[in-house]
């Protein structure tokens, strides 16, 4: 009995330690296999929040942002993350300007940063109202100097707002028309740009040269230039434009648009008064009449664009007819009709003859098809209601290239030629422009002749 005794002893316990290795091993299984015994947070519920934080610094940004998606408990612990202070030097990198070249790897490498900083700032406040939302992330972004309008001491060499615009297009991609409305309104208020803008559109061009290139600087690179639907474009544009009368929205435009100092970058007010000028200086200005010409800007009207244009070409001071054709030319066809019909069913057919002899020597210079230049006269006579006001704008419009032809004539007699002989020049290519001008007219009659004959 008693060797019973010690063999039970002996055995039983083992029998018993088996048992429960059984049992420990099915209840870790089943905690494995069991999503109902699994928390929100799963394997990461047993981590402290400073491990925690030191295992998101192995992933990349766009794989945190997945995380986020994971359960609203990890959602609220990555936004934690985010706040504190080693999420922050983690995702709000700021060597904005350790940069040679702004359109080099480097560059593009913050700015795809960026870019997945934007995407995981969306998916983490996903669930809150878009005022909280905007309130999450300007309490984020709120130390980083160079995302703020007067922030940065070198802005034309400082990648802040390019990073900053691009968070934005990701953060705000898909958002309906009022919750972008709220996003505007936000950065609005937050800048100060109503008050800066108005300081700009109301004093004398140049005089806050500053402050205009930081408003420019900040409406394109933050709002504006990072849109790849024009859409999306049209919307910023106009949120930006509308709030001002006429006279201040073409001032606002050139500021942001108009041509600028390669030296220093600051707005060139006198550029379309002195001289003529080149396609570049103008082609941002185009773009943006275009823009809100198309189908895409439902707030505005032909008129309203037209109207836009006209005080545009005053802008500080009266252009050069050249430079307001040029703008109408790069502008395309639609406008450039629009524009020209809307003086000839005002009645203003000498102004209108002088514009067309200005598009034609365009057309001479820029290398353009003069067909292209007969072609629109012809649908402009059309707009007249009469015969006698088609022939009556016909006549200015010879006595127009009369008189160009007779004052580039009388400065090259006067000997007042500047340092390119520009006046001489500027005789050849009108001299050739009148006279290819009038060589498609007689092509044109020649073939509606003989389709007549035969």
């Amino acid at each position: 009995m008693s060797s019973g005794s010690g063999s039970s002893d002996s055995s039983a316990p083992s029998r018993k330690h088996r048992r429960g290795r059984r049992r420990s091993r099915a209840r870790c299984d089943s905690l494995d296999t069991d999503p109902q015994a699994l928390s929100a947070l799963g394997r990461f519920q047993t981590l402290p929040l400073e491990l925690f934080h030191m295992v998101l610094n192995y992933l990349s940004v766009r794989d945190i942002s997945l995380l986020s998606m994971a359960s609203k408990a990890i959602n609220q612990r990555l936004s934690h993350y985010i706040s504190a202070p080693s999420g922050a030097r983690r995702l709000l990198l700021q060597d904005f300007h350790a940069l040679e070249l702004p359109g080099g790897r480097e560059g593009t490498s913050l700015l795809e940063h960026y870019k997945s900083l934007g995407l995981l700032l969306k998916r983490c406040t996903l669930l809150l109202p878009t005022r909280d939302r905007l309130k999450y992330v300007h309490k984020v972004l709120s130390e980083v100097s160079c995302f703020k309008l007067s922030g940065c001491s070198s802005p034309l060499h400082c990648l802040g707002l390019k990073c900053y615009g691009v968070l934005l297009q990701i953060l705000t991609a898909g958002w309906d028309e009022l919750e972008c409305h709220r996003v505007f309104n936000f950065l609005w208020e937050l800048s100060s740009l109503a008050r800066k803008v108005q300081t700009v559109v109301s004093s004398k061009a140049g005089s806050a040269r500053k402050l205009e290139v930081r408003i420019r600087l900040f409406c394109r690179r933050v709002l504006l230039n990072h849109w790849s639907q024009r859409s999306d474009a049209a919307f910023w544009l106009t949120r930006i434009l509308k709030p001002w009368p006429i006279v201040s929205q073409a001032r606002l435009l050139y500021i942001i648009f108009g041509p600028t100092s390669s030296l220093d970058g600051y707005v060139v007010w006198q550029k379309m008064i002195e001289r003529p000028t080149d396609e570049t200086s103008l082609m941002g200005l185009a773009e943006a009449i275009k823009l809100l010409y198309g189908t895409e800007a439902r707030e505005w009207t032909a008129d309203d664009v037209i109207s836009l244009v006209d005080e545009l070409s005053v802008v500080p001071q009266e252009w050069l007819v050249e430079n307001n054709a040029r703008l109408l030319l790069l502008s395309g066809n639609n406008i450039c009709f629009t524009f020209l019909a809307s003086k000839a069913v005002n009645g203003r057919a000498v102004e209108l003859a002088r514009l067309v002899v200005y598009i034609v020597l365009v057309c001479e210079k820029d290398l353009y098809c003069m067909d292209w230049a007969v072609k629109m006269m012809q649908k402009v006579c059309k707009v007249f209601s009469t015969p006698w006001e088609r022939n009556n704008f016909l006549k200015c419009l010879e006595n127009a290239f009369a008189h160009m032809l007779m004052d580039m004539l009388q400065a090259v007699l006067a000997g007042r030629h500047d340092e390119e002989d520009s006046s001489f020049l500027n005789l050849f290519h009108l001299v050739n422009a009148q006279a290819n001008f009038h060589k498609e007219i007689l092509y044109m009659a020649m073939r509606s002749t003989s389709s007549s004959t035969t």
